[in-house]
């Protein structure tokens, strides 16, 4: 499958489609309360910058998103992929290309938050094939939470 990335604004509608169906899927897997995610309008705003893979015809089949935080935390954020887009590494290549943009910009350290339930078993083997290693609560995420699990990244190496 060919597919290009590119950053965008997240208020299109075909980007509204996948935060739907990310939303949908995520709380089929995790309970309301352990959910942590960004709503379009906060995925527009100036501290972030999302990321949409679109495949040949141009229809969008992924996503991510680099947050900045301050001093040096990135953090990412709406990772999704299509289900029929899954298994082709569009994901890892989101998740570089989010590395990359938090790279250039001096960022030191990216950190994430994901679902503990088999259910995001891929996207955990996205995260470690990128060097992401597990890691405690960062910010303000529950730190004793069943249903979260931390990942980070130092980028000063």
């Amino acid at each position: 499958m060919s597919f290009t990335i590119t950053t965008e604004t997240p208020l299109s509608d075909d980007v509204r489609a996948l935060v739907k169906e990310l939303n949908s899927w995520a709380l089929d897997q995790t309970p309301r309360e352990f959910t942590h995610h960004m709503t379009v309008d906060q995925m527009a705003q100036a501290d972030t910058t999302v990321f949409i893979a679109r495949d040949a015809s141009g229809k969008a089949i992924g996503m991510g998103a680099l947050k900045r935080h301050g001093e040096g935390l990135g953090e990412v954020k709406r990772m999704y992929t299509l289900p029929d887009a899954r298994g082709t590494g569009l994901a890892g290549q989101i998740v570089a290309n989010i590395e990359g943009a938090a790279r250039q910009e001096g960022l030191q350290r990216l950190a994430l938050e994901t679902g503990a339930v088999p259910g995001f078993a891929a996207a955990w083997r996205v995260y470690e094939r990128a060097g992401f290693k597990r890691c405690g609560a960062f910010l303000d995420y529950p730190p004793d939470s069943p249903h979260n699990i931390y990942y980070e990244k130092l980028l000063t190496t």
